[in-house]
């Protein structure tokens, strides 16, 4: 079962990825955690990826959708996979019906988390003093949101017609939005 998890930066994809993960016995694929892991390496694609993020932009479709190739491509990982932020854009949503195509894979769930501005930033907030992760301050969260919003527009009404395709209130509390996941997960 391959599951697409999409919302703002803060609306709990990461949270609710690693409870479907532990569900399915799947592999979390966080295009976030991703893109951090090349930063301390700091290889040529992490600087790239530092100077995007601090100017509040989004990582060029072309690196991101290299990194997932190479994920899609592992054959232990075949239809298990629960991608947590990608596809943030219509190419790479595009590209991942490409890959998953090519690997004989398709998406079975679509999960939207739906948060306002107003609680994803009361969330970074409490998140960049638990987790201290620099790519969290105020203003550039509030770019990031108002920039995923407006890239992210074409993605959602690619997906929103499919049969798949779910939105769930994000502002809900995570034990009730793990419930409402839940129900649609048939294991």
């Amino acid at each position: 079962m391959n599951i697409i998890l999409f919302g703002p930066p803060g609306a709990g994809k990461g949270t609710q990825a690693k409870y479907i993960q532990e569900k399915i016995n799947g592999f979390q694929i966080s295009t976030g955690d991703m893109l951090r892991d090349e930063i301390k390496k700091d290889s040529d694609i992490g600087k790239k990826i530092i100077n995007d993020m601090n100017d509040g932009k989004f990582v060029s479709d072309e690196i991101v959708n290299e990194l997932i190739k190479n994920i899609i491509s592992d054959p232990q990982r075949k239809g298990k996979l629960i991608f947590d932020g990608y596809p943030r854009s219509l190419n790479q949503a595009k590209n991942l019906d490409i890959l998953l195509n090519d690997s004989k894979q398709k998406v079975d769930l679509i999960f939207f988390l739906n948060v306002n501005k107003d609680t994803i930033v009361k969330r970074i907030e409490k998140r960049k003093i638990i987790e201290n992760r620099a790519d969290d301050d105020s203003d550039t969260i509030i770019k990031r949101y108002d920039t995923y919003m407006e890239t992210t527009k074409p993605v959602l009404e690619f997906y929103s017609k499919n049969p798949n395709f779910y939105e769930i209130d994000g502002s809900l509390e995570i034990e009730e939005i793990t419930a409402k996941i839940d129900s649609f997960i048939k294991v």
